[in-house]
This record gives structure tokens, sequence and C-alpha cells, in this order.
């Protein structure tokens, strides 16, 4: 027999009201007996009988999700976050896929809606060839929160990266072990976190006392042969070939060390290199590969926890628009952690830097 609220209580040592609340949300309740109540749940493995509540309460309990393509390992692992802290506060979580295309994300964001989901969880697609920013949905009639991938001019709760700071700390590192000709390949900068992460490169390199050269910016999309064709020609036209090479995103790092090795080129021997977002596939690839790795659990997690605070504040009283940066890390591996050959001395890299 499944167990109810009221065993819940008991075994957490609280009132059933408590337990009515952490798993309702519709009152304050101390952590301290949320986390008691949340173990309960756990241990008992309570599973709430959500068509009787929506019927007593006129709610659903359920959260929608879209992502623009769930083959991507970044993204599942914003879902498992997502989820983890639905189920906490007795929620569901439906999860559909874009697949990459701002009209299937419109038809995505109205089926949720048909199914009165609560509140959603926006992935956004990447913008039409013709638009310059990301394309704004429209997001009116459930509450939303937009993840990663935040849009331009849109005053909506978002959580995401702190892409330029990000992208700032992978280039500084490639500096200090003495690198001048640094080339970036991005994704599409129509997408706002690749545009930051373009910024990030771009600081770092005028921090350092770098001239810019825009020859080894190269903006690609996601498509593999694209990414290849950039590389091949940027590493065999380039005057002075790049010492080092920045990917802004996981999927055009893999296709850029990919077709840089059928060339023959090897990291570090040949070049240094770091890329966004953990290679599932490293142990592939010897040496291993230098990333910076985003928080993307947390990024879930708390996308979910910014969304049911709208929600449980009513339209009555909604608060203010959040935006939460969280930090990325960066973790040093063979392919960028050996300095440069006949490179300046750390301290003088440094000095121009402060210049």
């Amino acid at each position: 027999m499944a167990p109810n609220q009221k065993e819940l209580a008991k075994l957490a040592g609280v009132s059933a009201g408590t337990v009515s609340n952490v798993i309702s949300g519709s009152a304050k309740v101390s952590e301290r007996s949320r986390q008691k109540v949340l173990e309960a749940i756990r241990i008992l493995n309570y599973r709430p009988n959500l068509i009787a509540r929506s019927l007593k309460t006129n709610r659903t309990y359920t959260l929608g999700i879209v992502i623009p393509d769930i083959t991507i390992p970044f993204f599942p692992k914003i879902v498992r976050g997502a989820e983890a802290a639905a189920r906490e506060r007795g929620y569901f979580l439906i999860v559909l896929d874009s697949e990459g295309s701002p009209e299937r994300e419109e038809d995505m964001l109205a089926l949720l809606r048909a199914q009165r989901v609560e509140g959603i969880l926006l992935v956004t697609a990447q913008a039409s060839e013709a638009g310059d920013t990301e394309n704004p949905q429209d997001i009116a009639g459930s509450p939303i929160v937009c993840v990663d991938r935040v849009p331009v001019n849109l005053d909506v709760d978002s959580v995401c990266v702190d892409d330029a700071g990000a992208s700032e700390m992978a280039t500084a590192h490639l500096i200090e072990n003495g690198h001048r000709r640094i080339a970036i390949i991005t994704g599409p900068l129509s997408l706002q976190n690749e545009h930051e992460r373009l910024r990030g490169y771009k600081r770092a390199l005028s921090r350092a006392g770098i001239p810019l050269d825009e020859s080894l910016i190269w903006n690609a999309a996601f498509g593999q042969e694209l990414v290849a064709g950039l590389c091949q020609r940027g590493f065999r036209q380039s005057p002075e070939r790049p010492t080092a090479l920045l990917a802004t995103n996981g999927v055009t790092g893999m296709a850029a060390l990919r077709s840089l090795y059928t060339m023959g080129l090897r990291t570090p021997r040949d070049f240094a290199f770091v890329t966004f977002d953990q290679v599932n596939a490293e142990a592939l690839f010897k040496p291993g590969i230098s990333t910076v790795v985003q928080p993307t659990y947390d990024m879930g997690h708390r996308a979910v926890e910014v969304l049911l605070r709208r929600i449980e504040a009513g339209e009555q009283s909604p608060p203010p628009i959040t935006r939460v940066q969280l930090p990325a890390e960066l973790v040093v591996r063979e392919s960028s952690a050996t300095r440069l050959k006949d490179a300046p001395a750390r301290s003088e890299t440094k000095k121009r830097a402060k210049e």
C-alpha cells in the first residue's frame, strides 16, 4: 500500500500540515523541517496522487522543459538537475526536444501550455539565418525561466553560466602558458552565450596586451563539415599558424579536434587546446582534453527553484526578474598544460597584462 502524508509526518517528526506545505510549496517551511520531509519522502518512496490533487486544488503540479537537442550530452545533464529539483517539491517534469528549430519550439511551448503545465524551462533554439539574435518566443501565459541561452532584450528569469568570465579564464590560461596566437572557434554568434564567450576571449587578449587578430576568430555553426573546413583552412592558410585553439562549445570542440587530427596535427605537440563542455569521448583522446566545465546539473536545479518561486508568488505579487549566473570551472589536462617553447617568462606576460 502506498504511503500517505500522515506516515510521512510521523517518520519526519513534523505535523501533517508541514508535510503538506513542503509538498505543495504553499507556505514557507524552515529548511530543517523541509529536509526532514524530503528525507522521509525518499525513504518511503512517496509519490503524490497527482490526479486527486489536481481535482482538489485545480493545479497540475507539472513543469515542462524544452531543449534544442537531446542527443547532445550537455542538455540531458540540465534535465537531470531540473527533474531532481521538481521531484523534491512534488512536481513532475515533461521533457520536449525542439530539434533546434524555432518553429518547432513554438509548437512545443503551445503543447506544454495545452497540458496545463504550471511553468516552463526553456533552452531556446538558435535564431533563423535572417536574425541577429535568438528568436524570442511568445512567453506569455505560463511562468518561464530561460536556461543557458538568454534571449536578448527580453525581460525573463534566467539561469546561465558567466560565459564571458569562463571564456576569459580559459584564454588567460593559454596566455599564461606563453601562447599569443590563440584562435577561437565559436558556435553561431546569433546565440547570446556564444557571443559572450567571444567577448571574454577578446577581453583576455586585451588585458594581456595582445592585439586582436580577426583572422583567428572562426565563426561556425554546429555542422561538422563547416567546423572542419574552418579549422583546416585556419591551420593551413595562416601565415603564422595558431599555437592554441579555444572551442566555445563541446559539439564544435569535438569536430575541431577530429578535423585537426585528420591533418596529422596533435595536441599539445602542435597546438594547445581547450574546449567548453565535458567531452564524453575523452577516453578516446590521448592526451586528455582541457575543459571549461559548466555546472549543468546545478543550472537545471536552480532554474526549477527560480521557476517555483515565481509560481508560488502568483500573479498578485510577482518577484523581480531573477538572473542567475553560475561560475564555470577550468579543468586543465595535458592538451593545454605544457608551456609553449621559447615563450617569454610568465612574469613578463603578467606584466603586460597590467600595462
